[in-house]
């Protein structure tokens, strides 16, 4: 299960579908001196339309001119049983003979669900459970986004050590370091939308683009997704190169998400000013927030956040740290909003 976590973290972060591995494994006794775990095939989903893990790992056992009739099918994910861009993956492993299947962690999806049940009923052994939590760790993103039926929310900031995104005459490049631009715009290549507000759009033009250490744009380009119900101008940098624009007339942050699930948005990156910030903070679906610091004080100017509507300490919206990381002279704080801060 080791080997297919690997596997799995190869394919796309970004995307409607899960990252999954597969390891197929020789059954006992199968040919002269053969191992009982001999590894036949391999395999993890590359992306929408491609071949799903199983179906990867199958086919690489193929080219290897080897049987898998009685193999072990060793899987980060249940396999899907529905019909989708590609077929499901339970009636591949009974269509090749596979007679054990072992599973991390249970399909959330209710579209795909019911391999592992249609594994079974056929006489397959079906272990589920190996590995969850290793598993969960890699899917965290998309688990949320099929279970709640909404996309997993990054809230990403940049202040001073004081809390503030903008100078008193409203100035704010660049508050970080190279290093730690560098790392949010290698996020923005991992998420699948970046959202703004009108307000951020029009104070700041910015082009909303995933950019790699040479600044050239990354090879994915998240869609770019401005919310709220004022015009902008024809023209601007949003109108470049870049990933699909869509304008969303609302200001009502669930109402801005149902719309991207729809889409099948899995990840968001919420980048607007300090309104936008507040609303999804608001409404509760920010899921983690990623707060790039910098050793700078400027007394005054824009908070990183507006107004949550809270007047004492004791109802402070406090958050869980993930990770802390130095980047340059600053420094990344990830932090996960629990479920009863929502």
């Amino acid at each position: 299960m080791a080997r297919a976590l690997d596997l799995a973290r190869r394919g796309p972060a970004h995307g409607p579908n899960p990252r999954v591995g597969c390891v197929l494994l020789a059954p006992a006794g199968t040919a002269a001196g053969e191992l009982p775990g001999r590894v036949l095939g391999e395999g993890w989903h590359r992306g929408a339309g491609t071949p799903h893990a199983e179906v990867a790992a199958l086919a690489d056992a193929r080219s290897r001119g080897l049987d898998v009739r009685g193999a072990t099918a060793v899987v980060t994910l249940e396999p899907c049983d529905h019909t989708g861009r590609t077929g499901p993956c339970s009636a591949a492993l009974l269509a090749a003979g596979v007679a054990r299947v072992v599973v991390a962690v249970p399909d959330p999806n209710p579209a795909a669900v019911g391999g592992a049940d249609r594994l079974r009923a056929a006489g397959v052994e079906v272990v589920v459970g190996v590995a969850e939590d290793a598993s969960r760790a890699l899917l965290g993103p998309w688990l949320l986004a099929v279970s709640r039926g909404r996309p997993h929310v990054t809230l990403k900031l940049a202040t001073t050590l004081d809390g503030r995104v903008a100078a008193a005459d409203g100035s704010s490049r660049w508050i970080t370091s190279p290093e730690a631009r560098a790392h949010a715009h290698a996020l923005r290549a991992e998420v699948d939308a970046l959202v703004v507000g009108t307000g951020t759009a029009l104070a700041d033009d910015p082009a909303l683009t995933a950019r790699d250490a040479d600044g050239a744009l990354a090879a994915h380009q998240p869609l770019r997704v401005v919310v709220g119900e004022r015009d902008l101008p024809v023209g601007g940098r949003l109108s470049g190169p870049g990933g699909e624009v869509l304008r969303l007339r609302t200001r009502d942050p669930r109402e801005a998400l149902a719309a991207l699930h729809e889409r099948e948005t899995r990840r968001v990156l919420v980048e607007g000013g300090p309104t936008l910030a507040a609303a999804f903070l608001r409404a509760g679906v920010v899921d983690q927030v990623h707060a790039y610091v910098a050793p700078v004080l400027l007394g005054a100017g824009r908070p990183a956040v507006a107004d949550l509507g809270i007047g004492t300490i004791g109802d402070a919206l406090r958050l869980r740290t993930r990770e802390v990381r130095p980047l340059g002279p600053d420094v990344l704080v990830v932090a996960d909003v629990e479920e009863e801060e929502r």
